[in-house]
């Protein structure tokens, strides 16, 4: 017994030790950093209560469609809302596109657009000077941003409009799947990956890579492997090798920082978890977006008659990506979760009792999971408009104006974006906050 007991002790004190090192590289350091199914900051476990603001860059360019001001008084804002992350685009690429963000990152002839960069610069400056982190989006399945689509058409010379009645869906996210199997256009995405994580921050003079305001880089916004069954099927082989190739290139660059992939679940994998398993191999953490008026589970116009098959189905899919996370030993954090205001309307000062009620859903299943030490480490509400108001009675964002808000300028400005004006929804989210810091939480 005596002799049996001498290996497991020094085993033991192996793995502690090892513990103890890992804990001190975090506390000097302070990158945010894995552990099993949590995040640390240090010895603290990191949980997010975040919010998406796409266009941080935007306005921190020093251009003519920039507003530093106003990107101080929103971090300023959602600083004092007790929010600690921010979900941000860090890539753009203008083309033909006709719902796509101008300006880009790169410009509709390939070059890049040295001052939105610069503007990233700014944000992420200030953001650190907030004690916030941020998780850099690097790329989109979606046409809003340019994206996939936009690197295919430079290289293939075709693209496809979203929503376009001629290309019915689901004729564009086939189509926009086609990029993974496209090498040429792969290349030009890898190509941005190179010079974004590669980047030293103007303002600041380090390297994002050395940067510990940087929660993750996130692959792309939402990309899925197709939208019909038959074209899942068939690119699947290159998804998962742009997926592998992409995190293996960034963690070649930066070995300090998480990598995301920005996936919605299963609702972007065509109701498939074997799909979701697999795409978040080689992955830090797993996500999950939630969006119960797109997905067709309650009406916008009715919400009193379907608010409860909508908040059922809701918390399903939630609960069914915590198993996810659970099974693949990893952390979750629901970083999309957007619901419109009462009646679907867009203008600040209309009511947004339906939406409290589904922030709340989610809110109370965060908190639960951090009570019982579970995966579901936080989340990330679309999205923060802030001190933005539609500038034309249509709602609709025109060339030339500048009042970003979080819903896209393709969408109804108001849709599901939070203004500062939304009193009971920014109470609810202090409240929220306060559970995390009262928890001694980062």
């Amino acid at each position: 017994m005596r002799l049996g007991r001498r290996p497991f002790l020094a085993g033991a004190a192996a793995v502690w030790l090892a513990g103890q090192a890992r804990a001190e590289e975090r506390a000097a350091t302070g990158f945010v950093q894995r552990e099993g199914t949590t995040l640390l900051r240090g010895d603290t476990p990191y949980r997010i209560v975040g919010a998406n603001m796409w266009y941080a860059a935007w306005l921190g360019a020093d251009a003519d469609y920039g507003d530093r001001a106003r990107l101080g008084r929103e971090l300023d804002r959602l600083k004092a809302l007790g929010v600690n992350n921010l979900r941000i685009m860090a890539s753009a690429e203008e083309g033909p596109l006709k719902n796509s963000v101008r300006p880009g990152f790169s410009r509709a002839d390939g070059s890049v657009n040295e001052t939105l960069f610069a503007g990233l610069d700014y944000a992420m400056a200030e953001l650190a000077k907030r004690g916030m982190t941020a998780v850099l989006v690097l790329g989109n399945f979606w046409e809003w941003s340019g994206g996939f689509s936009t690197w295919l058409y430079r290289v293939t010379g075709r693209y496809i409009d979203a929503n376009d009645p001629a290309h019915p869906w689901p004729a564009f996210a086939d189509s926009s799947a086609g990029f993974y199997a496209n090498a040429d256009a792969v290349a030009l995405y890898h190509d941005h990956v190179r010079r974004m994580v590669s980047r030293r921050n103007g303002v600041t003079g380090g390297l994002y890579a050395d940067d510990p305001a940087i929660l993750s880089w996130q692959l792309a916004n939402e990309p899925r492997p197709g939208g019909s069954d038959a074209m899942i099927a068939r690119t699947a082989p290159a998804y998962y090798d742009w997926i592998e190739r992409s995190a293996a290139l960034i963690r070649s660059l930066d070995p300090h920082h998480l990598v995301s992939l920005g996936h919605e679940g299963t609702q972007g994998a065509n109701g498939s978890e074997a799909i979701v398993r697999r795409a978040h191999r080689d992955i830090d953490y797993l996500t999950a977006h939630v969006w119960p008026l797109n997905w067709g589970w309650v009406d916008g116009k009715n919400l009193a008659g379907t608010w409860e098959q909508g908040r059922a189905r809701s918390a399903a899919y939630v609960d069914a990506h915590v198993g996810l996370a659970e099974s693949l030993g990893k952390p979750l954090v629901i970083e999309e979760f957007g619901f419109p205001r009462d009646g679907e309307v867009y203008d600040p000062g209309t009511p947004t009792d339906y939406r409290d009620r589904f922030y709340a859903m989610i809110q109370n299943h965060v908190e639960a999971s951090w009570r019982a030490g579970g995966p579901l480490i936080g989340s990330n509400f679309w999205a923060w408009n802030g001190e933005a108001r539609a500038a034309h009675p249509d709602h609709r964002f025109a060339a030339g104006d500048r009042a970003y808000m979080g819903d896209p300028p393709h969408e109804p400005q108001g849709w599901y974006g939070l203004f500062d004006s939304d009193a009971s929804s920014l109470d609810q989210l202090r409240r929220h906050a306060a559970r995390r810091r009262s928890g001694s939480q980062a």
